[in-house]
């Protein structure tokens, strides 16, 4: 073996050794740059040895940019869900089912906390991770190894050499607090939504279909229980702690107790401890200890009769009203948010609270210096749930719903059917103008990335940008500050420039006309075709678009009975941005598809689930997420998922093919 080969073997096996002592046994011995140096030498070395190719290489964690389909595996073993209980007489009841199921034999829980992130199956083969699968329906789910692979603390190769040639291990993928919070601030900072919680936050992101943007998320994974048909030992506790050995990140919570007492104190011990792990925690999972007695023990329908879920109680605390304040976002909708006495809730301090809507207040009868119940629950986002009466102070002032735009003065607005509040002023009101820049520059919008909310809120105050036309007016001189930013200055100069072909569909939605999103601005554009077609639409033209409601029609009218509007599109014409379909998209339209809804399942062989989506929405129909009586027909290709195919057997929805749906259109 030559000299090059042999060092990358070496340092496969070291990146291996640091990446688990750092993400799992959190005790590095290296520099985080002395890490990188090992990497990049070993990256050098693998471009150069390309038959050295190993999936399971150090190298492979950083993930890719390239999008890909997931494919639907069928699970050796069904992940099946735990029966939920929520007070100890029903965790009583549970331990004496057992004794009674086990007719008296001795046996021993294991105690283990419940994890809440998204459910993962991970098969081993000859000490080397080969598959991840998601639960999905329980049945079949999503092969999602490329985006496991990005997760530190999951052994791409295990440690020692006494595990099963072949075995399956489950647990949960979560967010850290830490990565949540930081996630979510710089999505706030975005005027995007918000992530209610980690666990939905890793569920996104596990499900992107860039595996680079992954492992930039820094995810975790614990694991909880093992499958096979050659496991270490028959007791489930002792097969974790192996687990661990082989370099598996198992929770140090974990622990084995022989009567309902030992249940009892340990969930009263957690109950209060849970606060301070870095991950989120819902509740407790007791099962059976021993893989024998889970056998004899068996299954329901649904779960399995060894295993139990004790969920916690939603966290409440009691906090005064200090006062509220009101926001303004992009499309000019108004928020009230409770600023109260900073508290603690769920393992971190909270001052803030979203109040939703003017009925909101008044349901609750809010008056400043109110004491007010917040919780968290499952969700991170506090909410205001209730208020002490009794410590109402004797003078206290009811909390009304603001009448004036908080920034520019505009009398605010509401609209029928609507519980928000809107600024009118959308044409010189900061945080509208600001927000519709941001908005047009967004990544599903325009996509000039080389642009941030920072940068224009910095434009913004210096003049440069009023509207989103003055965007396209900006020069390399005016932005590379005393000659100290031309290269990130051209960048910028040159994404703008680059965004003018993006295709209409997608400049419709950047305008940030109120209530139109991406999909109605789809409907929209496919529908009118031309910018001037769309910009003179009656009301009665509008509403025929299907998808296409009064709201939305008043809205577009509105919008284009606006001077300001009318000449910053004409503005954005002169550059050269899109104000029409494609020739090609022209030519390839049609109605054949027109009054359909369709869902899409399967892996196909001839086109992309997102081109048959494009395919669908071109001819005049619609793409829909889930079967109902209303569905049209399903789209099917390979791996179909079952729940799916049950759902429309039962409905009577027809299963078209890739190459019937094909014919239909005549493509």
């Amino acid at each position: 073996m030559d000299p090059e080969t042999s060092r990358i073997l070496q340092l496969r096996q070291a990146l291996h050794e640091h990446n688990h002592r750092y993400y799992v046994l959190n005790q590095p011995v290296i520099s985080d740059q002395e890490f990188d140096f090992l990497m990049r030498e070993l990256q050098d070395l693998e471009a150069k040895h390309p038959d050295m190719y190993d999936a399971n290489s150090p190298t492979q964690r950083v993930g890719s940019d390239l999008n890909k389909e997931f494919v639907q595996v069928a699970h050796k073993y069904p992940m099946l869900s735990l029966a939920n209980t929520y007070n100890r007489q029903e965790v009583e009841d549970f331990y004496n089912s057992i004794v009674k199921g086990l007719h008296g034999e001795p046996f021993d829980i294991c105690c283990e906390m419940k994890y809440d992130g998204l459910s993962i199956s991970l098969t081993y083969q000859q000490g080397r991770l080969v598959r991840a699968v998601t639960r999905g329906d329980g049945v079949r789910g999503d092969d999602v190894t490329d985006n496991v692979k990005t997760i530190r603390s999951i052994p791409l190769v295990l440690t020692g050499n006494d595990w099963p040639s072949e075995f399956e291990i489950r647990g949960e993928i979560l967010m850290p607090w830490q990565v949540f919070e930081r996630l979510n601030a710089e999505r706030e900072a975005a005027e995007e939504p918000l992530f209610a919680n980690p666990r939905n936050a890793a569920s996104g992101t596990l499900k992107s279909q860039n595996s680079a943007l992954v492992a930039s998320r820094h995810l975790d994974a614990y694991l909880y229980y093992m499958l096979g048909d050659n496991l270490p030992c028959d007791s489930h506790y002792d097969n974790l702690m192996k687990a661990r050995e082989w370099g598996f990140k198992i929770s140090e919570g974990m622990q084995k107790v022989n009567s309902l007492q030992g249940i009892l104190d340990y969930i009263n011990l957690w109950d209060e401890q849970r606060h301070g792990l870095p991950v989120a925690t819902d509740g407790i999972v007791l099962k059976v200890n021993s893989l024998r007695q889970q056998r004899a023990l068996g299954y329901t329908a649904k779960s399995p009769r060894w295993a139990i879920a004790y969920k916690f109680k939603a966290e409440r605390v009691c906090t005064r009203l200090d006062e509220v304040t009101f926001q303004v976002g992009r499309t000019g909708a108004v928020t009230p948010v409770a600023n109260m006495e900073p508290v603690q809730l769920a393992g971190t301090t909270v001052k803030r609270a979203t109040l939703n809507n003017e009925d909101f207040i008044r349901s609750l009868d809010l008056h400043i210096g109110d004491y007010v119940y917040v919780e968290k629950g499952g969700e991170i986002i506090p909410k205001i749930v209730g208020v002490d009466i009794d410590r109402r102070p004797i003078v206290a002032t009811q909390v009304r719903f603001a009448t004036h735009c908080p920034e520019c003065g505009a009398r605010l607005v509401r609209y029928e059917g609507e519980a928000a509040h809107y600024c009118p002023n959308d044409s010189s009101c900061p945080p509208q103008i600001k927000g519709r820049i941001e908005h047009f520059i967004s990544r599903k919008a325009m996509n000039i990335d080389s642009l941030g909310p920072e940068t224009v809120d910095e434009y913004f105050r210096h003049g440069l940008v009023k509207n989103i036309a003055d965007l396209y007016d900006i020069d390399v001189q005016q932005i590379n500050g005393n000659g100290n930013r031309q290269k990130s200055a051209q960048k910028i100069v040159n994404g703008i420039a680059a965004s003018v072909h993006v295709p209409f569909e997608r400049v419709v939605f950047a305008l940030g006309i109120r209530f139109v999103g991406e999909t109605s601005a789809k409907l929209l554009a496919r529908h009118f075709k031309t910018m001037d077609a769309l910009m003179h639409a009656s009301l009665q033209e509008l509403v025929e678009v299907e998808g296409i409601g009064e709201v939305i029609a008043k809205s577009v009218i509105s919008y284009f009975h606006q001077p300001e509007n009318i000449s910053m599109i004409q503005r954005l014409r002169d550059k050269g941005v899109q104000m029409s379909l494609s020739e090609e998209q022209l030519q390839g339209a049609s109605d054949k598809l027109a009054g359909k809804s369709i869902v899409i399942s399967g892996v196909f062989a001839r086109h992309s689930r997102d081109e048959y989506k494009q395919l669908i929405e071109q001819h005049g129909g619609k793409n829909v997420g889930s079967i109902s009586g209303k569905t049209s027909f399903i789209l099917a290709g390979d791996n179909m998922g079952p729940s799916k195919l049950q759902k429309a057997e039962k409905l009577g929805i027809a299963i078209i093919g890739e190459d019937e749906f094909l014919a239909m259109i005549e493509e």
